[in-house]
């Protein structure tokens, strides 16, 4: 595969500050702009491995918060406050939390991707399949008035998948980071004020 000079400089930049993959800078601008994760904050961070994006929230909740990290991939960061689970996300319940002493979320955040085939309407319907179950998680897991962050390829059902979000949160924003390639067709859909309407 051919070096690309400015993923290799950000995968650089993310291993001289201790995180094992870039898209830790995505998560960085995201809580600049934004301010998802606050001290003390539960955080379920969904598709975790390597872990970057856990470590980062292990660093601004600090000890009074927890983060539990889920994919089928290892985990590869240590904290304090991070507990990582070997399992597919579908398949959390809410006995995944209580040992640990969680019934609500503060914050969700989802940066699963399927694997990319080069079909790009069929790699973006996969994508929205995986934010709308990172959806349910948090209708299931966040307390009200809670944050929401997912990934999503852009493409034709995008504004759908918008608006069955907006239903659900105050505050509904797409945002690309720099730290995403140009031509990387992904965006994230950052929600805040989780608002319970009837029963789920």
């Amino acid at each position: 595969m051919k070096s690309n000079p400015w993923f290799d400089s950000w995968a650089k930049k993310a291993k001289e500050k201790g995180y094992p993959a870039r898209s830790v800078f995505k998560l960085m601008e995201i809580q600049k702009r934004f301010k998802v994760l606050k001290k003390g904050s539960f955080v379920l961070d969904l598709g975790a491995a390597p872990g970057s994006w856990s470590k980062f929230a292990c660093e601004v909740i600090g000890k009074d918060g927890k983060v539990i990290g889920v994919d089928l991939q290892d985990v590869k960061v240590k904290s304090k406050n991070l507990v990582s689970l070997k399992k597919d996300a579908s398949e959390l319940s809410e006995e995944d939390f209580k040992s640990f002493g969680i019934e609500k979320f503060d914050v969700v955040l989802s940066d699963m991707a399927p694997k990319t085939t080069g079909d790009r309407f069929g790699d973006h319907i996969r994508s929205v399949k995986l934010a709308r179950l990172a959806l349910e998680l948090a209708e299931k897991y966040l307390r009200p008035g809670g944050d929401f962050v997912v990934k999503v390829f852009e493409g034709e059902r995008l504004p759908q998948l918008r608006k069955e979000i907006e239903k659900k949160f105050k505050s509904v924003k797409l945002f690309k980071p720099k730290s995403s390639r140009k031509e990387s067709r992904e965006t994230f859909i950052i929600a805040q004020g989780f608002q319970r309407r009837g029963k789920h």
